[in-house]
Formats: structure tokens, sequence, C-alpha cells
């Protein structure tokens, strides 16, 4: 594996005021980040932690990575997926905050994975991921530096999922806390944030109509609730297809169609799969969809769509406008895949808006002070971050947007502790 000799790697550094205009603009939007940055640089809780993060390089990562340094951590940046760093803002964050940042969008896998080396080479004693790459390649790449490892913290569901199947496998060697499963995470970063900023993304590619189109929302988890929310909403007619029988249940219920991808590759114009899992639109649903079918994916890896089975499909395969690739089938029929299948809204637009990313980031941010507090590192395995962290985070949103709710009366808090009172 070749590594960089430098101490950073971004495209062009005279990008650099244009993104910090970016990341001020983003801040805006982020009161508690905000309002976290401003206590970590009067208390210092992270004073002399070396950290690696494996995160999207967006506007609102960067607003995260200057509570951290503010904190007084040592902080390496490397991307998540190929497609999603924002250069401009890479270039910012090494001119004109001294963070060292490994990222360059368009990246191929090789210069990727040089990335993630690159940033272990920071010695990390707490890791950030965002899809759980960087931890797998310390464990299996670079195991000589787990012994000064104490912790880490997963942002998404696939790195989520990837983690604990190494727990359940004895692989994981540092405890992992679930950014993904608070509560202020996925019921509004996975909701609102992917269900806006898919669509958006798709539009940005696209210029679509969403009114009157037959939408395909592969996996109704809290992304998928999302996206066909957002949908309906443009007017569109929403089909949904699960695996899970509650999740279909609850899709039903919520007033959408629920059909198999079968069923579904027959009639849908725009196909978005949510899951998580491999191989969700595959060779026998391009074989049902009718010419002009628009494919995207809002899953973090690009293994959700098998590409390789539509290039064997194709006689033709041409980029027709900026993250919209036409597959021409050997039948006639146009297949249009976009964004090369990595995540649309980050590949094509954005990502969340700052405002959504301010929640998920404010639990990163004091989950990491959570660690760095405790006497004894936690046993290897995958952690639910702690209730208390969760609703401070709900609770500094909350202040922030001049709201104020009820606080139970005595006597309301020891009826609910009590069983004797009853009819």
């Amino acid at each position: 594996m070749v590594r960089p000799a430098t101490e950073n790697d971004v495209k062009d550094i005279s990008l650099a005021e244009d993104g910090n205009k970016r990341i001020e603009w983003a801040a805006r939007e982020m009161p508690v980040i905000s309002s976290i940055r401003a206590r970590f640089e009067k208390e210092r809780p992270l004073n002399g932690l070396r950290v690696a993060a494996c995160l999207h390089v967006t506007t609102e990562t960067a607003n995260l990575m200057l509570a951290l340094r503010d904190g007084g951590a040592s902080v390496v940046l490397c991307a998540s997926n190929p497609l999603s760093t924002q250069d401009d803002v890479a270039a910012a964050l090494v001119a004109l905050h001294g963070i060292n940042v490994f990222a360059v969008r368009g990246e191929d896998d090789e210069r990727y994975y040089s990335h993630i080396h690159a940033a272990l080479e920071h010695t990390p004693q707490i890791t950030m991921d965002d899809g759980a790459d960087l931890v797998a390649t310390l464990h299996k790449e670079r195991r000589e530096l787990l012994g000064s490892v104490v912790g880490g913290t997963e942002e998404t569901t696939t790195g989520v999922i990837r983690l604990r199947a190494m727990a359940r496998d004895g692989a994981l060697a540092y405890p992992i806390m679930a950014v993904n499963e608070a509560y202020t995470k996925h019921m509004f970063d996975n909701r609102y944030g992917t269900g806006q900023s898919t669509l958006d993304g798709i539009t940005r590619a696209t210029n679509v109509l969403w009114a009157g189109k037959k939408v395909v929302v592969a996996g109704y988890g809290w992304c998928g609730k999302g996206l066909a929310m957002r949908a309906r909403g443009m007017g569109a007619q929403v089909i949904v297809t699960e695996v899970d029988p509650l999740r279909a249940l609850e899709a039903t219920m919520d007033g959408n169609r629920v059909m198999t991808m079968e069923e579904a590759a027959q009639i849908g114009d725009i196909f978005v799969s949510l899951t998580g899992d491999i191989h969700v639109l595959d060779r026998r649903h391009f074989d049902a969809m009718k010419d002009g079918a628009i494919i995207a994916n809002s899953g973090h890896f690009n293994v959700e769509i098998n590409i390789k089975a539509l290039e064997s499909m194709s006689e033709s395969r041409r980029s027709i406008r900026e993250s919209v690739e036409e597959f021409r089938l050997m039948d006639g029929r146009k297949l249009y895949l976009l964004a090369e299948g990595r995540l649309i809204n980050l590949a094509a637009a954005e990502g969340h808006p700052a405002s959504v990313m301010d929640m998920s980031f404010a639990n990163q941010a004091l989950t990491l002070e959570y660690l760095a507090k405790q006497d004894r590192p936690l046993p290897p395995d995958v952690y639910n971050i702690p209730e208390e962290i969760d609703k401070e985070v709900a609770r500094l949103k909350l202040a922030s947007m001049g709201i104020q709710i009820d606080v139970l009366t005595e006597e309301q808090a020891k009826y609910l502790s009590s069983w004797e009172e009853g009819t």
C-alpha cells in the first residue's frame, strides 16, 4: 500500500477562502455544535487526544473538526467516500485551520485507501468512522496500532452493521459507540436529512419533475421513510419494497404501495436503494425495467446496485450529463445510473442540511468527550451512546430554537415511579 509522504493531500489549496466561507455559512445552522465548541475551548476536555476521523469531508464535518480541535484534540481527517469530498472545504481545513486532511473528490480506490492509511499514521487513540472502512483497515492491515486505541465512534447504519458483525465474530478489538443509534441521529438525520438530501441529489443530477412519477423506495428504515415522505410531498406515487414484515406493514399504513421489487421493476420511473445490503437492484430487475428508468443509491456503499450486471447487459455506456450515465441495453432500452451508484445525496448534491447534521455531530463531539473521560476502557463491543448525551443534544437544540418544554411536578414524578396507585 502506497502511503502519502506529505502531511496533507487535497486537490487545490487555493480553494481555501471559498471553502471557509461555506464553513462559516454552515455554522449559522449549527448552534449546538457552536455551543459545544465554545465550552470545549474553555474546558479543553480532549486535550492531547489523537483522533483519526474517516468522514464525509463537508462543511458540516469541518465544524465538527473545529470543535474537536478547540477541545484540545489532535485531529487527522480522511474521506469516507470517494465522491463526497468538498475540495474547497478540505483546502480550508488545511490552509486556514491547521487540520491535516487527506481527501480528494473523485479519488480512485488506491488513493482512497492510501488516505485511510495516512490517517492511521497519526496513531489514533480514538477513531471516528462513517461506514467502518477506517476500523476495518486498522484491524486487517495495521494491527500494530490497536494497542493505543481506547475507543471509537460510528456515524452510519452501514458501519454499525459491519461493526456488530465484527463484534459477533470476536474480531473487534476496542469499544465503538454507535452514534447512528442515537434518537437525535436516526430520527432526524436519517429521516429528515436523508429524505431531503436524496431528493435534492436526484433533482440536481436529472432536473426531473417528481410530480406524477412512480418512485420505488427500496428499504423502509429511517432513511427510506424520510425519502418516501418527501417524494409524496412532491406529488410522486411512492412504492416501497421491503424484506421486513413490520416495516412493510408500516409502509402500507403510511399510505405507500408495497410490493416486491420484481413487481415494482415493471412500473417504476425512479428507483432508489436505501438498505445497506448488496444487489438490492439486480439483473432480473434491470431486465424488467422500462425504457428511461432512473436508478440511484442513497446507501453508504455502491454495492446496492449490481453495476457489473448492468454493464454486462449493455451494448454501450456513456456519460450524458454530470452524475448521469446512460446504459443502452441489448434490446435498445436505456437505463440511467446516477453518480456511479454511490450515495446520491453527497455525490450529486451537498449532503444533509447543516441544521440536521448539527445534532448528529453534537452526538459525535459529546461521545468523544465521554470516551476521553473514562477511567478505564470499555470492553470491546458496539454500544449505544448514553441516553443522557442524546437528551442533552435535544435540549441544546430546543434551546437554540427558543422552545421550552414542561417539567414533571414532584407529584407526577412520584406517580411514575410507583406502582401502588391505580383506578
